[in-house]
């Protein structure tokens, strides 16, 4: 019987020749991950055991990103215990206030996951490093704590759905388009504890960006995570961004998928999920008249270079409709610098949006952003559970960047051709 790309991965790491679906496997991690919510519970845990250092202090990630730069006491509290936990034992990839971003946009671009590793973080969307052909996936704060000082993790290897990419998206459909029509055809369970296997050629009409957002959102089809296949754009963006070997898996062609779905990008039109979960969507034309009051452009899905490439193109010469809060998230500070090098932030700003400093900040209902009763939000953001972004009266509308900006200026979620784009 043939392996899934995840089953070769998980099979490497494990030193094992096969496995299959619903085995029982003790692997070996190349990256541990956490941040300023999930590191402190982990940090904890781990003080109580009789291990004394972390495994590797060079495949460790402590990323302050939720909360920082600190909203309150708390959060300051939370990142201090990270803070000084880096400092005791000396891990090579923490990331303060000044050069830290968005996590799971971060680590790639840090160059710290390449294609065919094995990489567990205390955060759910961790399954972001798919897009490069590795394996990663969200783990509870214990799991991760003790994959910190013993540098491995028990895993069920899960099944897989195959979903075939076919065509060339329009203009306006980006990834964050793909992943939602996927969510809504499948629901937000219909992927559980499985791996989201894309291929086709229509993968090479997405950009990493797009892969990245896609990846990202496995996890709200319940997915354990997500792949693609490694090509030339796969292999061209870590040679850019690592120096770190890759491996590359295929999937065996008697692999066995539990179901195959099969999308075809030139068909997709932009996409919106409705309150209050990622399945329910509709597209833009379907969406009816939906006024809003505030637009967030940002997020570990949606705040890379190509996102804030699309919002200025749309932003540019138009202003923010009158009363809508539009922000802008860089997800780095290179997304950040990037953006202003090429005068996006001139764009944003000369529209009547903010910009904020990297942070995950409103996406969770954190800071920088939060919804009041009765406002709604079109966001670029993951989740739009019920007070996922402020008060549980409160309405978020996921989207992507293009229908975000366009929807900032007419005041109601609206895409790019109703402003003559």
């Amino acid at each position: 019987m043939g392996m899934t790309m995840t089953q070769k991965i998980l099979a490497a790491h494990a030193g094992l020749e096969t496995v299959q679906a619903g085995q029982l496997i003790e692997a070996d991690l190349d990256l541990v991950l956490a941040n300023d919510i999930t590191g402190p519970v982990a940090i904890h845990e781990v003080e109580k055991l009789n291990k004394k250092t972390v495994f590797d202090k060079d495949k460790i990630a402590l990323v302050p990103d939720h909360f920082a730069p600190n909203k309150d006491i708390k959060s300051a509290e939370h990142c201090k215990c990270v803070r000084e936990y880096a400092k005791e034992h000396n891990i090579t990839n923490y990331f303060e206030v000044g050069q830290m971003g968005i996590e799971h946009a971060l680590l790639p671009e840090k160059g710290l996951i390449v294609a065919g590793e094995t990489c567990i973080g205390a955060d759910s969307h961790t399954c972001t490093y798919g897009a490069l052909g590795a394996f990663s996936t969200g783990v509870g704060s214990t799991d991760m704590g003790c994959g910190m000082i013993t540098g491995q993790a028990w895993f069920k290897v899960p099944s897989a759905i195959k979903v075939v990419l076919t065509g060339k998206p329009s203009k306006w459909v980006s990834g964050k388009d793909v992943i939602l029509h996927l969510i809504g055809m499948i629901g937000v369970d219909g992927a559980l504890y499985k791996s989201l296997e894309f291929t086709g050629d229509g993968v090479a009409e997405l950009s990493m960006d797009d892969r990245f957002s896609i990846a990202n959102m496995a996890i709200e089809a319940g997915a354990k995570n997500g792949i693609f296949p490694v090509d030339e754009k796969t292999i061209a963006y870590m040679e850019e961004h690592s120096k770190k070997k890759y491996t590359v898996y295929e999937a065996d062609e008697d692999a066995v998928y539990d179901e195959e779905y099969t999308i075809d990008l030139s068909k997709l039109e932009p996409t919106v999920a409705f309150p209050h979960l990622p399945e329910n969507t509709k597209t833009v034309n379907e969406a009816g008249e939906v006024k809003i009051d505030q637009v967030v452009i940002g997020s570990c899905t949606n705040g890379r270079i190509e996102d804030l490439r699309i919002a200025a193109e749309i932003l540019k010469g138009r202003k923010v409709c009158d009363g809508i809060r539009t922000i802008i998230i860089p997800a780095t500070q290179d997304i950040y610098m990037q953006a202003m090098e090429e005068g996006l932030l001139k764009i944003f700003i000369e529209a009547g949006a903010i910009v904020s400093t990297p942070t995950c900040g409103p996406c969770l209902g954190g800071y920088m952003g939060i919804l009041a009763s009765g406002e709604r939000a079109v966001s670029t953001t993951n989740r739009n559970f019920v007070g996922r972004m402020g008060h549980v009266d409160s309405e978020v509308y996921l989207a992507s960047p293009a229908v975000a900006a366009a929807s900032a200026v007419t005041g109601k979620i609206s895409q790019p051709s109703e402003l003559g784009m």
